[in-house]
């Protein structure tokens, strides 16, 4: 099952996110089966985005998109 991304109610801490990811990889032995790489790439951009908002709070309220730089 997918993990809940950040934008779609997602409460889940950075360290959890973490912990899931290493549990992904253990149960997979080590190698990602294509459902498994797609859930590992959703994971890893949820744990990104849970990482910066822990360590930078005040960011937290604001729309992810003012947090990015405009497209040239």
């Amino acid at each position: 099952m997918p993990p809940d991304l950040p934008g779609r109610g997602s409460v889940r801490s950075a360290a959890d996110l973490n912990e899931r990811i290493r549990t992904l990889f253990r149960t997979a032995g080590g190698y990602l089966r294509p459902h498994e790489r797609l859930e590992y790439e959703q994971l890893v951009t949820a744990w990104a985005l849970a990482d910066a908002a822990e360590r930078h709070p005040a960011r937290r309220s604001e729309p992810v998109r003012e947090q990015m730089a405009p497209a040239a």
